[in-house]
């Protein structure tokens, strides 16, 4: 029998810390969200959502790594209905989205997360980024990641519309450049290797990402169009599981794990972390008109059977007044 290779090896010890960190982060999610927050309740086939995005109607969408398919929520949170179903256009397990209004369409990343104890509604593999014509549902664009193992996590959008994507799975940030077919690596460091997840541009025009398993925060400096210095921020408590990482205001919206939706501002090397709600294991984040909207994927149930006698998790958005 021939031995694993290094990068094989490596991927399974990375693996495992996953679904450890999954399972640590579970014990400390709170029941609810903050008092006076609006809430929808997902339906039984769209568990453990991942991410949510809004366009500019306001209308949510969200998606699912257990189920697959992304989800479709009317700006007041009163309808929901199936954009994306589950499995439609090969799609797998659904991650990060994002709504591009130039091109009027959603950008859904769809990955094998089996690893992750996710076997989603078919057998695809690999990882894959694909875009929805947003009136109509249908599929625009589809683009494997390159490398035998890879998982597409989130996405930004940079001026020129260019698609950036966390692959969580390797220390890159991928770039799809407009009308183009393949990914090109736009950087790729060993000191982003603890789980690339949240990204967004900063009002800096500097990029920036977290790594889930990590707890850290970088910037990546952005030089006509090509990418710089990678740097750690200094932040004022360790971040636990930081997950959706999204522009707001002079800083950013950012979720962790084990509860916080926290306002980022960063200055120079550090990056200041301000408290806005509680929330049970958020995903995702996004701002719709006057409201922020939480996905609480709860991920660190994912791996834990249910219990005998005990209801099986419901799955909501919550959303809190904008500050």
């Amino acid at each position: 029998m021939k031995k694993a290779s290094r990068s094989a090896r490596r991927r399974g010890h990375f693996m495992r810390a996953v679904r450890l960190s999954l399972a640590v982060a579970s014990l400390s999610f709170p029941a609810l969200a903050s008092d006076g927050s609006t809430s929808v309740r997902l339906p039984d086939t769209s568990r453990f959502p991942e991410s949510v995005t809004s366009d500019a109607n306001g209308t949510l969408f969200v998606s699912s790594i257990a189920d697959g398919g992304v989800l479709k929520v009317s700006a007041d949170g009163a309808v929901v209905s199936q954009f994306l179903k589950p499995g439609d256009h090969g799609t797998r397990s659904t991650f990060g989205l994002l709504a591009d209004p130039k091109r009027e369409v959603l950008w859904v990343a769809s990955n094998d997360a089996t690893a992750l104890g996710a076997k989603g509604p078919t057998g695809t593999e690999g990882a894959w980024v694909k875009a929805f014509d947003v009136a109509t549902g249908a599929m625009k664009t589809s683009v494997r990641l390159p490398g035998a193992k890879a998982l597409a996590n989130d996405f930004a959008l940079d001026g020129d519309g260019c698609l950036y994507v966390t692959n969580t799975f390797a220390p890159q940030i991928l770039r799809l450049k407009p009308g183009a077919t393949e990914f090109e690596v736009f950087v790729e460091d060993l000191a982003l290797s603890k789980g690339l997840d949240g990204i967004a541009f900063g009002p800096d025009g500097n990029l920036y990402v977290n790594t889930f398993m990590g707890g850290e925060l970088f910037r990546i400096e952005v030089k006509q169009s090509a990418a710089g210095q990678v740097t750690q921020l200094e932040t004022p408590r360790p971040l636990k599981f930081p997950d959706g990482l999204r522009a707001f205001k002079d800083g950013f919206l950012m979720v962790e794990g084990s509860g916080a939706l926290s306002r980022v501002t960063v200055s120079g090397y550090s990056a200041g972390i301000e408290p806005i709600g509680q929330f049970a294991g958020p995903t995702g984040v996004t701002v719709s008109g006057d409201r922020i909207w939480v996905s609480e994927g709860q991920l660190g149930l994912m791996s834990k059977p249910p219990e005998a006698g005990r209801d099986a998790p419901s799955f909501h958005l919550r959303s809190v007044n904008v500050q």
